[in-house]
């Protein structure tokens, strides 16, 4: 190898010579420069960012492009069908249509707060003040100068509110309103608006919220309830459920609705072992060792429990919303610096119990998985995309009590053995009839073996 390198930048670029100096090898290397290159990298290491965003590694940066490693699994799942909400997609071809229908439902507000002595200019002036901090939650640097950018937050955000009024029932929906009316549009809301790419702050929705608030409306739903109400139409959750989160904020959406979910188990801390935590097998090898599924009633699908050679799992409804709810926030989690990694730990372990259709047919026999999504062979092909290329910490997630704890099962050489025994000659009536047979020739067997000794020793007389 060369131990010393002498660079010595000349007009142009020359040659390189070895020469050997107290059996040392000494490399020159000479080379051009170019100046009006060098001038170039000056003005591109000084510039800003064009694409990325100067807060992007802040933890108020909240809302991402969504990396290309991830629609290269998961296609489109990130960007709006037929709502853009946000500059990210902001004026595409395919988002026209709902574009008119935004400006309608801005002047149907405009007209009501007239009473309030507002004017378009004042939805405006609340939210300029939110400028630079609405810009700092987007990881791409945001093209759209003060008036455009502040135009699109009002106009976006006002038709979100009104939407939600008009299904929580707060205002009345006009006559024939094709937005309410054409039921196929319906669940392309419900997905859009919580895409991870299609987002505006949440704060932006509170404060327009509460400023379009007509006198006597003090009463009424908060934003965290009607939004809630919003979704609940697919997501069927109990009404109790949801007055737990009647003040519950978040960064946007899609982390409101995420954080509806989330729950702290203060009564189990997490436990961390001098061993390292392994995932766990299939739920087709759980099985062989005598482990099973068993569905729990909780509030939330993430509450989780191991119990007595039984895996305690809520029931969850997979179907169009909920895959793109998961996969959203699964990117979500990845890409913020400073989120909890709750969905992850759970797609992580979905994609553990599923290897094939198989595993995804025992789940639903269970009762832990309702499917409206595909085949069992689409639900698991979707489980196992769902956790591909994520990254999370074993060691500090949520369910590692339940991963050291199935494992140590797992491991234990009796329980293996036995469940094991059970699986091979009781897993069916076929097997359980030929178990019996069996035994029971094997005693003919050996009575017949016992008679024949004791006819030997003790002949009749």
């Amino acid at each position: 190898m060369f131990k010393n390198l002498h660079f010595s930048p000349k007009i142009k670029m020359s040659h390189y010579s070895i020469e050997n100096q107290d059996d040392q090898h000494v490399v020159t290397i000479n080379w051009e420069v170019n100046k009006s290159q060098l001038e170039l990298m000056h003005q591109k290491i000084s510039q800003p960012p064009q694409l990325l965003s100067e807060s992007a590694g802040r933890s108020s940066c909240c809302i991402f492009r969504v990396p290309q490693s991830f629609i290269n699994v998961n296609g489109r799942s990130y960007e709006p069908q037929i709502v853009s909400i946000g500059p990210y997609h902001h004026g595409k071809d395919h988002v026209k249509m709902i574009e008119e229908h935004k400006w309608r439902f801005l002047g149907t507000l405009l007209k009501r707060t007239e009473e309030k002595g507002l004017n378009l200019e004042d939805y405006l002036k609340v939210i300029q003040p939110l400028e630079m901090r609405a810009r700092e939650c987007y990881s791409e640097a945001i093209l759209l100068d003060r008036d455009e950018f502040v135009e699109m937050l009002v106009l976006d955000g006002c038709f979100i509110i009104e939407l939600f009024r008009k299904f929580g029932g707060v205002v009345p929906v006009e006559k024939d309103d094709p937005l309410i009316s054409m039921s196929w549009i319906y669940p392309f809301f419900l997905r859009d608006l919580i895409r991870l790419e299609n987002q505006i702050p949440f704060f932006i929705l509170q404060s327009l919220f509460e400023f379009t608030k007509m006198p006597g409306e003090e009463s009424t739903p908060s934003l965290a309830k009607l939004a809630l109400t919003f979704f609940n139409y697919t997501l069927q959750r109990p009404n109790e459920v949801l007055e737990n989160f009647g003040n519950l904020e978040g960064k946007h959406l899609l982390d409101f609705l995420r954080s509806s979910y989330i729950f702290i188990d203060e009564e189990n801390p997490k436990k961390r072992r001098n061993s390292p935590t392994h995932v766990i097998q299939c739920i087709s090898k759980l099985r062989r060792a005598g482990i099973k599924l068993k569905p729990r009633k909780e509030e939330t699908f993430l509450a989780i429990k191991f119990n007595r050679g039984f895996i305690e799992m809520p029931t969850i409804t997979i179907d169009d919303f909920m895959s793109s709810f998961l996969i959203n926030c699964v990117a979500y989690e990845q890409c913020h610096v400073d989120c909890s990694k709750h969905m992850t730990t759970y797609a992580t372990l979905l994609d553990c119990l599923v290897n094939t259709y198989k595993d995804v047919e025992y789940l639903c026999d269970c009762n832990i998985i309702e499917n409206y999504f595909g085949t069992d062979g689409e639900v698991a092909t979707f489980i196992n995309n769902l956790g591909k290329d994520v990254m999370f910490d074993i060691d500090e997630c949520y369910l590692l009590e339940l991963f050291n704890k199935v494992n140590d099962y797992y491991k234990s050489s009796w329980h293996v053995h036995w469940a094991s025994f059970k699986y091979t000659y009781f897993s069916s009536p076929w097997s359980f009839i030929s178990a019996l047979a069996a035994l029971i020739l094997l005693v003919l067997a050996v009575l017949q073996a016992l008679y024949a000794i004791l006819g030997y020793v003790n002949p009749p007389s």
